[in-house]
């Protein structure tokens, strides 16, 4: 069954869920957790996203976060192969830590951005790692110790939780415990990760495809939201694949980026594509992987297939710092000088 597109827009509003393989244990220590937290932040610092809600258990994690500066595909990517490459490290073991892909729910704010919040927090609580609400508002690795006042954390955004429950900080921490108190008789709560009103079976195009035939769509758990807002993001998903067949149509084929770029760096076409390491090389290689990833509007896939090379290496090439070159390439692409 083909794999769901991931689903995002600036400032979308994501309810974060991964787990380790097998049920494995992807926190084993404070430092693992640590670890693990100080590469959040450092994605708040660089303006990536903003944390409102998180809680580490030992085999998952939760987050619900908004996007900001970078799409959530490109936050997650940095989270976690950075953590999985240290924590391999640190225990000497090979091989996927996390269970398939991430999942990544889009929330609408209203109501969900408080459920959400409180049903992440009380996880540790469920699970038995805390035995009461007062521990939790002591325990280090959930975010409710902080809007609870009792654990200072800069990269954790109090203020859009705590403004709902009242304009005094103290007023509002307060009742913003109560609010979660309320919640622990509620158990479980399995509506909210997952459930909407749209749903895909092979990515957005499919959902654009079947609105056109006038097929009803049903629920979608990439989706967690009214009909109002499922039907935005219908709209502008369907905005998106026009821009996509529009940008796929006038970019250059990978034949031509490739003349292109052997013109800018002076290599031949035989050596772009020779898997060779040689520095002058590998800097032509990922030159081209910008241009035609970035601004060609070419899939991972081709252009790794063009390379001879994994869509993984290219994927890494083209997310990677500007290559040098890079703004004379694209200009020669979008003002191709006569022949």
């Amino acid at each position: 069954m083909p794999r769901h597109a991931r689903l995002d827009a600036p400032g979308a509003l994501h309810h974060v869920i991964g787990r380790g393989i097998e049920g494995a244990a992807i926190f084993r220590t404070d430092g693992d957790r640590t670890d693990f937290l100080n590469r959040i932040a450092d994605l708040w610092r660089g303006g990536a996203l903003r944390v409102y809600a998180w809680a580490l258990l030992p085999t998952h994690f939760h987050l619900l976060v908004r996007t900001a500066g970078q799409p959530l595909a490109k936050s997650m990517r940095q989270l976690l192969t950075g953590y999985v490459v240290n924590f391999n490290h640190r225990y000497q073991r090979f091989g996927h830590l996390f269970q398939n892909r991430y999942k990544s729910i889009v929330c609408e704010d209203e109501p969900y951005l408080l459920e959400l919040t409180r049903y992440i927090h009380l996880n540790p609580l469920r699970a038995g790692l805390v035995h009461d609400l007062e521990e939790l508002g002591n325990y280090p690795w959930g975010g409710h110790s902080a809007l609870a006042g009792h654990v200072p954390r800069e990269w954790q955004d109090l203020g859009e939780i705590l403004a709902r429950f009242g304009a005094r900080t103290k007023e509002a921490m307060r009742r913003y415990e109560a609010f979660v108190r309320e919640g622990i008789a509620r158990g479980r709560r399995p509506e909210l990760v997952g459930g909407g009103l749209v749903r895909s079976a092979g990515g957005w195009a499919h959902v654009v495809a079947l609105r056109r035939r006038g097929v009803t769509a049903a629920a979608d758990e990439r989706v967690l939201g009214g009909g109002e807002f499922a039907e935005r993001l219908v709209s502008e998903a369907e905005e998106r694949v026009r821009q996509t067949i529009r940008l796929r149509r006038q970019a250059p084929t990978l034949d031509d980026l490739a003349v292109i770029v052997i013109r800018q760096t002076g290599i031949s076409g035989a050596e772009l594509r020779s898997g060779s390491k040689a520095r002058h090389i590998s800097g032509a290689r990922k030159l081209f992987c910008q241009i035609a990833v970035k601004h060609g509007g070419h899939a991972g896939a081709d252009v790794a297939r063009f390379l001879g090379v994994g869509t993984s290496a290219v994927n890494r090439l083209a997310a990677g710092v500007q290559a040098a070159g890079l703004e004379d390439a694209i200009k020669s692409v979008l003002e191709p000088t006569s022949p």
